[in-house]
């Protein structure tokens, strides 16, 4: 059931004038994140995300939420510093076209992989109990000949907007995950699953383009 290994880069590192921009860059394309998750996908180590945070707390840049999962999330002025910073970003780098032919790629890719998830969660109309091996295996190798296309685009995208070296690791952490079993790994919400990655860097692409979710997205 293992998908070709391709190899992959470790996370970038990122400069003094890049932490803040993709401490919030999380928060936009999670949503809502903790401190960790934070760090999780930026690789920066947690006592800097966390001063980070704080300052764009202070700067109303983004606000923490109490609870029972605790963490922060952009508020509206929050939305539109990022949005600029990362135009202006994506405009220093000269990355415009990667991110493009990418997103493109990964519209293609984003069908079939809805259709996976969909055949994962519901079988015959009604929630897969999970109780037939010979079904989930079948997902699992429709799943191992995309990923490799996947990995593939988010490393390639790398080499022209580093920070997209955030992806291919955590694709491929995923994958192993559900290859020794995990179903989890697959399409839990907020649990470093598969689907949780995926729609991160849609998410990261469509707002790298500065453009809104179309028809070709799907939902």
């Amino acid at each position: 059931m293992s998908a070709p290994h391709t190899a992959v880069p470790t996370n970038p590192v990122t400069t003094a004038e890049t932490m803040r921009l993709h401490c919030l860059h999380v928060l936009r394309i999670a949503g809502f994140a903790s401190p960790n998750a934070v760090a999780g996908f930026t690789g920066l180590d947690i006592s800097t995300v966390e001063a980070e945070l704080d300052t764009a707390t202070e700067a109303e840049l983004c606000v923490r939420r109490e609870g029972r999962i605790a963490g922060y999330a952009l508020t509206p002025a929050g939305r539109a510093w990022h949005a600029e910073e990362l135009a202006a970003e994506l405009e220093r780098l000269g990355g415009r076209s990667a991110v493009e032919a990418a997103d493109a790629a990964f519209v293609e890719l984003n069908g079939p992989f809805k259709q996976l998830c969909t055949d994962w969660q519901v079988r015959d109309g009604a929630p897969n109990d999970h109780d037939d091996p010979h079904y989930d295996r079948q997902i699992f190798d429709r799943l191992a000949e995309l990923h490799p296309a996947a990995v593939r685009l988010t490393t390639e995208l790398t080499r022209a907007v580093p920070r997209y070296g955030w992806y291919p690791p955590r694709l491929e952490n995923a994958w192993r995950r559900i290859d020794s079993g995990e179903a989890r790994a697959f399409t839990a919400p907020m649990a470093d699953s598969y689907h949780d990655t995926w729609m991160a860097l849609h998410q990261d692409l469509m707002s790298t383009l500065g453009r809104q979710r179309s028809a070709n997205d799907g939902h």
